[in-house]
């Protein structure tokens, strides 16, 4: 007896054709070269989705004819009664979507240890006419794409696959479908129970005035800002830093440390750096060498063979340590720099720079979860794109390499990466405050594997985790310098308002170190679901919460 799709296998399959073809141009174009490829005689001419014996196919031709004219041939109308009127409309829309990167750059990321890896699983869901793995199809594909006048657009892509068809292993990809469909539930779950523990912490605590002051407009003090050029020779490694100083103090300022995230610099958070500064905070924002805009650049440019080397993962905490070094030299040495306190010191890091900001609070690098998680990759990983960089840290020498700085006091990280690299193990061994910042809408680094589960792993007593309701791995960051951005981030990506986003975290950062760094203890009652109530946009909702309530714990279980 022949088995065929079921109802709603069916109904998922025809949902999934565009899908596919879409998580083979997206993963790839996030970053993405290689330069003398010739191109291919054949192109792509239909896809083809089998689920064991049973298998459909639509034209590239169709598509391309409903992406340019907006027109459902008989071949397309069949599939488009499957699809609602907003998920037609976002296809057209996706198909024709641009990624500004030439061939050189694309190539350089696929070659990349982390491009290789995203290769290897799309190439066992998207396979060529004679249903070998996709791998070198898919990779052509893209470069070739790049090197057209049209550009790197999915429907390019699909227009330069190699092969006179394109087989989709659909079986496989319902299961990752179903695993996607599965996270976004459980995510949806759990930022509702967050906001719910929210809204019941805001109702249990009394009535305060939050009018006066605003702490997402500036304060009272005035600064300086200078730049250092630092070298630890123990390294052999040189770096900048920039130092906001706050002027006219009556004693010595705190410093708070900004760690930029991966593909950024110093410039990404000077909107934080300065609110800090005007409350009277030293800011001290260092530009990762290794793993910066530069970097970024450089790959793309086919100079560097990586996005960021393992190592990094060391030098970024120790780039820290080795600056606060200085600043305790120059406290001593150079007038400028008197009247700041190196003994109290916050930190506060997005993306790679969570991770930085954690190192620092005292998580260790926890080899044994990299090897778990890392070495047996499951198809529902795909989504989690940061394990791509988690999983380099097992290059390193599995070692104790002792990253905490008994002078972080408190730490802050926004979007980070934590689920493998640090694991429940390493999370618990902080002892310092924390506060996570998570964006709800984060594909980078997913909400719920990286910042609300190692959330309710926190022991610390405390600890705080903010949630952002629409935000994306890239909301809080803010407009880089003329020059230094490496590629154009789409409106899309970044997510709606993200001055919102960015006003959420001067606003959750000035109170966080002045109660936890600056022993400020009226500064504590902003630290509340009430106050993220008071401050919170419809455009971006945000909620505080100060513990998993047993309903998220048991939910997390």
């Amino acid at each position: 007896m022949i088995s065929k799709p079921g109802r709603q296998n069916s109904y998922a399959y025809k949902r999934l054709l565009w899908r596919i073809g879409l998580v083979a141009a997206s993963l790839g174009c996030c970053f993405i070269p290689t330069v003398g490829i010739m191109r291919q005689a054949l192109t792509a001419e239909r896809i083809y989705a089998s689920y064991s014996v049973v298998e459909r196919s639509i034209s590239v031709a169709a598509l391309e004819k409903y992406a340019r004219e907006g027109i459902l041939d008989e071949e397309l109308a069949v599939y488009a009664q499957y699809i609602s009127p907003q998920q037609l409309e976002q296809l057209r829309r996706v198909l024709l979507t641009q990624i500004d990167l030439t061939p050189v750059a694309v190539a350089q990321f696929l070659y990349t240890p982390q491009g290789i890896i995203l290769l290897k699983r799309l190439g066992q869901i998207v396979q060529t006419e004679a249903r070998q793995p996709g791998f070198y199809a898919i990779r052509s594909a893209l470069i070739l794409a790049a090197a057209t006048p049209e550009g790197l657009t999915p429907l390019n892509v699909l227009r330069q696959f190699p092969t006179r068809s394109i087989r989709i292993d659909l079986a496989r990809s319902l299961r990752i479908a179903e695993q996607l469909e599965r996270l976004v539930n459980q995510t949806g779950q759990a930022i509702a129970l967050v906001q719910q523990d929210a809204v019941n912490a805001a109702n249990t605590q009394p009535p305060i005035d939050f009018g006066v002051p605003d702490l997402r407009e500036r304060g009272p003090f005035s600064w300086n800002q200078q730049t250092l050029t630092l070298f630890d020779p123990r390294r052999d490694r040189q770096f900048l830093a920039d130092i906001y100083l706050p002027l006219n103090l009556e004693k010595p300022a705190p410093v708070i440390v900004i760690s930029h995230g991966l593909g950024s610099d110093r410039t990404s958070f000077i909107y934080l750096a300065t609110q800090l500064a005007s409350y009277g905070f030293a800011v001290a924002v260092p530009e990762h060498p290794g793993s910066n805009a530069e970097q970024l650049r450089s790959l793309l440019s086919g100079v560097a063979a990586e996005v960021a080397q393992p190592n990094e993962f060391i030098n970024r905490p120790l780039d820290v340590r080795y600056l606060l070094n200085e600043l305790e030299r120059l406290r001593i040495s150079d007038p400028r720099f008197r009247n700041i306190n190196i003994q109290q010191v916050g930190v506060i890091g997005q993306s790679f720079g969570g991770y930085t900001a954690l190192a620092l609070a005292g998580a260790q690098l926890n080899f044994k979860q990299l090897q778990q998680d890392c070495n047996t990759l499951q198809d529902s990983t795909l989504w989690n794109v940061s394990l791509l960089l988690q999983c380099r840290a097992l290059e390193l020498p599995a070692t104790d390499y002792a990253l905490r700085d008994p002078r972080i006091k408190a730490a802050i990280a926004v979007n980070p990466i934590t689920s493998s690299v640090f694991g429940e193990a390493s999370i618990r061994q902080i002892a310092v405050p924390v506060m996570i910042v998570s964006g709800s809408a984060d594909t980078i680094a997913p909400t719920l594997a990286e910042q609300i589960r190692p959330f309710s792993w926190l022991t610390t007593p405390d600890k705080y985790l903010a949630v952002i309701v629409g935000a994306t791995h890239f909301s809080t960051i803010g407009e880089a310098a003329p020059g230094s951005e490496p590629i154009t981030v789409p409106p899309q990506v970044i997510g709606p308002t993200p001055e919102v986003a960015r006003s959420y975290i001067s606003a959750l950062s000035v109170p966080f170190f002045q109660t936890y760094i600056n022993n400020s203890p009226q500064y504590r009652s902003y630290l509340s679901s009430a106050y993220t109530q008071a401050v919170s946009e419809t455009s971006l909702p945000l909620s505080l919460v100060r513990s998993s309530s047993n309903e998220l714990e048991q939910f997390l279980r």
